[in-house]
């Protein structure tokens, strides 16, 4: 047959294939319009067991099962504690090995310096391939943060102990060496790492017995620099404290040796310095726009930052016989600060970061108003301070409520201040013996009582939505100074005269308004039912008693004494009447109610 002919035979029999093939599927869609059901199958029933008695072992579970803590702590021993271990064990013994050769003169300085080179270089290197090569584990680590340890050991032998190595070679040693530290946990993300790498840079200087030049102020600023990029990079919060714990003792030390020569210069140090301080503790916030909690490392830097500047600056003005610039140095910080914390209040960031410096501000202008002013003036800046640190807290309660750590530390620094202004009054303006014989100035007494009184009762308008219990405290400070200030008006005014002498007049006068008072206080407690003041006014009027049973008895003529117990007597009977009228009162309305 031609191949022509084959050719379109076979091209007829798939055609006719393909239409039967449609014709089958139409009419299985037809009779079988759902899935077809699967076809049961039989499976064999299960096994009766018999059912567990109370006796009968459960299967342990991971979470009861002792094993698993005890692998905890083997991974724990054998991965990092050995490692660790190791790491000091190789160190402590490459030091009882040179301390050998040292003794029996094997070899020299030379040698011993560039011994412990090499071999803190080749444990780097065999860290790091390890780590890199045969997995990320705790010994290669221990390995190289043993190895940083030793070439910094090495230069500070080398440099100070036997004068080896020149002081620029030194640095530039320690800096690479440091270089080397924290690019490798950066790669590796490991803290500890960077922790020696970066300390060991900033101890440098000192490491290699540097003199407090330009130079070696040059190459701690640019270390500290590089480090508060890298740790506001990958947010080692700690370490920054770590890296001001140690470049704070070498820029005193440089500030101390320089002032005299260059004052000027010396402040700017400073201020560069607080900048970079600064940056490490709320920079991290300040480029992220986070509106989480501020940590506390930020805040201890930041704080230890204020004291460190501020005390610096005002000791060096002092020493060099500039008082009145030193005052102006804590105020012009306090300025600064309280207007940087304005400025980020205003913009979308961390509000914590605003009362944060706000805070440091007022802390600031305290100081340096207790060193320029005295008196009433200094208690009405520290009260004023408390009020500002109230409002800043109420601010921050109303983004988390309730209170949050930050309104927190604000009350606190803020109760701190009306405590200083109130020990203030109490110690100078009006003396506890101020209810006897007066004090020395009626109008400072008032002013100081006065602004703290109003301090504390703005507390509790500010918080009586916010914390019911910091309100009441307020409030008992509040009515306490005002109750105090009245009294000493009393005495100061009419119990002593213009010569100083003492008139009982006063005393009768003071009695009998201590026990009027008291009584007050439970008739207003009984009609508003609110039970702190019954209980004040009992209070008052147990001290009125007292008052006058004790040394109006014992100091005071017989007419006045007489007046003193007639009052007394009076008030007391008119409170009895009130408390028990009242109370019946309230029992009767109640009884009338229930029926």
């Amino acid at each position: 047959m031609p191949e022509e002919g084959r050719g379109g035979e076979l091209g007829s029999i798939e055609r006719q294939l393909a239409d039967l093939r449609r014709r089958l599927e139409r009419v299985e869609l037809r009779a079988f319009p759902s899935p077809t059901p699967p076809t049961p199958t039989w499976t064999p029933p299960a096994p009766v067991r018999p059912a567990p008695t109370q006796t009968s072992e459960r299967t342990p579970d991971a979470k009861s099962d002792p094993w698993s803590s005890h692998r905890a702590f083997e991974e724990l021993l054998g991965g990092r504690v050995l490692a660790w271990v190791g790491g000091i064990a190789i160190l402590l013994g490459i030091v009882f090995l040179l301390g050998i050769a040292i003794d029996h003169g094997w070899i020299d300085e030379p040698m011993r310096t560039l011994l412990s080179f090499l071999g803190s270089t080749s444990l780097l290197l065999t860290g790091v391939w390890l780590y890199e090569r045969k997995g990320r584990t705790e010994a290669a680590l221990a390995a190289v943060a043993s190895a940083l340890f030793g070439l910094f050991a090495t230069l500070l032998v080398g440099a100070q102990v036997y004068d080896l190595i020149p002081v620029g070679v030194g640095l530039a040693g320690a800096g690479l060496v440091g270089i080397v530290g924290v690019a490798i946990a950066v790669r590796w993300e490991a803290m500890i790492v960077a922790a020696i790498g970066i300390l060991g840079a900033l101890l440098a200087p000192a490491l290699v017995g540097a003199e407090p030049t330009w130079a070696s102020l040059a190459f701690m600023t640019i270390a500290l620099t590089a480090s508060v990029a890298i740790l506001l990079w990958k947010r080692w919060n700690w370490l920054a404290l770590g890296a001001f714990t140690v470049s704070t003792p070498q820029l005193l030390y440089w500030s101390i040796e320089n002032y005299e020569r260059q004052l000027p210069a010396t402040l700017g140090v400073l201020v560069g310095f607080w900048a970079l301080y600064a940056v490490a503790a709320i920079g991290y916030e300040l480029r992220q726009r986070t509106p989480a909690e501020l940590p506390v490392s930020s805040w201890l830097l930041m704080l230890a930052n204020a004291v460190l500047i501020a005390g610096a600056g005002y000791s060096l003005l002092s020493s060099a016989d500039h008082p009145n610039a030193a005052i102006a140095w804590l105020l012009g910080l306090a300025a600064g600060h309280i207007l940087l914390g304005a400025i980020v209040l205003r913009q979308e960031i961390n509000r914590e970061i605003g009362s944060l410096l706000i805070g440091v501000g007022l802390a600031l202008s305290s100081l340096g108003f207790a060193s320029a002013v005295d008196g009433p003036v200094l208690v009405v800046g520290w009260a004023l301070q408390a009020i500002v640190l109230t409002y800043l807290a109420t601010r921050a309660s109303r983004e988390s409520q309730p209170f949050g750590s930050n309104a927190e530390r604000l009350l606190v620094v803020a109760g701190t201040y009306l405590g200083l202004a109130l020990g203030h009054v109490v110690a100078f303006e009006a003396p506890p013996n101020a209810i006897v014989d007066g004090v020395p100035h009626l109008g400072d007494a008032a002013i100081g009582l006065g602004v703290c009184a109003a301090a504390a009762l703005y507390g509790r308008f500010a918080l009586r939505d916010l914390d019911p219990s910091i309100a009441k405290l307020c409030e008992a400070i509040g009515a306490g100074a005002l109750f105090y200030l009245a009294s000493v008006t009393i005495v100061d005014t009419f119990g002593v005269t213009a010569a100083g002498e003492s008139r009982q007049i006063g005393q009768v006068l003071l009695s009998a308004f201590w026990a009027l008072t008291g009584l007050g206080a439970v008739v207003y407690g009984l009609l508003r039912d609110v039970p702190r003041f019954r209980l004040t006014g009992l209070a008052l009027l147990a001290l009125a008693a007292t008052k006058v049973a004790t040394y109006d008895l014992a100091e005071l003529d017989e007419l006045s004494r007489v007046l003193s117990f007639v009052a007394l007597g009076m008030f007391l009977l008119v409170g009895a009447f009130a408390y028990q009228r009242i109370r019946i009162g309230a029992g009767s309305e109640t009884e009338e109610v229930t029926r």
